[in-house]
């Protein structure tokens, strides 16, 4: 069992006022063409946000929708502090460093990606490591993504950015072969030691660590020294914290308590459709990341 830090949460009950919060615009205010979606986040409060790599995987974006972008973030005043590598969650892909067949394109989308995360401050990468493929062996896939990694670390390096290895669930995405915080952390660990950077952390997201019937506290008190970005959304149903089980005011004091001192991103979908009105729980002066 995790050790109970409840007393370690104000009297007020605002353990997320000691954090700082960014908000994923590939999944909140969805409801909204993506252009459209970082003026929304800071009519909400925000400041920093997050996505999932938005271009899909087929081909490298044209600078055309690349400028876009980056005035859709530059005119709102939100900064993009986290971007995904190349994938494709929609059309259920989840990740492309340990599938041979997208070797090639995961390498030459990767200055593409770093160049526009350095345009805008971004200062974590998100390198989802792919799904088991039918026919390949798992340790011809394993050595490719430690290939592929170490690029990726040396590449947010260069940028002054980190790289975040994540654990999915098995639920959802039953073919990942990292649904354990444990297999997260050891690639993490296996990435630090080729390249000697340091820059590889755990991306601990509570929900999919409860999905996968780990106890999140305990996950950050074992791994807090990996951990580089924690998200949120609540369980089972993966919509805002409230509407589920667990307990993000224990969850958000032991952060406190373990030092990790980074953003909380909010990587859920609002039960009720409407993003706007997903908040109530995070009281406006808390949204405000500190960029």
């Amino acid at each position: 069992m995790a050790a109970d830090v409840t007393a370690d949460v104000p009297a007020d009950g605002s353990a997320a006022s000691r954090h700082g919060f960014t908000v994923n615009l590939s999944i909140l205010f969805g409801e909204l063409p993506l252009l459209e979606r970082p003026a929304a986040a800071a009519a909400a409060g925000f400041t920093a946000a997050e996505l999932w790599w938005p271009f899909g995987a087929e081909h490298d974006p044209a600078e055309v929708e690349l400028d876009a972008l980056r005035r859709t973030f530059t005119d709102a005043g939100v900064r993009l502090t986290g971007l995904n590598l190349l994938d494709d969650l929609v059309r259920g892909a989840r990740g492309t460093v340990s599938v041979p067949s997208e070797r090639e394109r995961f390498r030459a989308s990767l200055p593409v990606a770093t160049a526009f995360a350095a345009s805008l401050g971004v200062t974590a990468l998100n390198a989802l490591y792919g799904n088991r493929v039918a026919g390949v062996d798992p340790a011809e896939q394993d050595a490719l993504a430690l290939e592929n990694l170490t690029l990726a670390a040396r590449a947010a390096h260069d940028i002054g950015a980190i790289l975040l290895i994540e654990a999915l669930n098995r639920p959802e995405s039953p073919d990942y072969p990292l649904v354990t915080a444990a297999a997260a952390v050891e690639v993490v660990d296996r990435v630090n030691a080729a390249t000697g950077l340091g820059n590889a952390r755990f991306l601990c997201d509570l929900y999919h660590l409860a999905r996968n019937g780990e106890d999140p506290a305990a996950v950050i008190d074992t791994h807090a020294d990996r951990i580089g970005h924690v998200q949120i959304a609540d369980a089972p149903g993966r919509n805002e914290p409230g509407t589920g089980g667990l307990d993000f005011e224990d969850l958000f004091a032991r952060l406190t308590a373990a030092g990790y001192t980074g953003r909380i991103g909010l990587e859920y979908r609002p039960s009720g459709g409407v993003s706007a009105d997903s908040f109530g729980w995070l009281p406006r002066e808390y949204r405000a990341a500190d960029c």
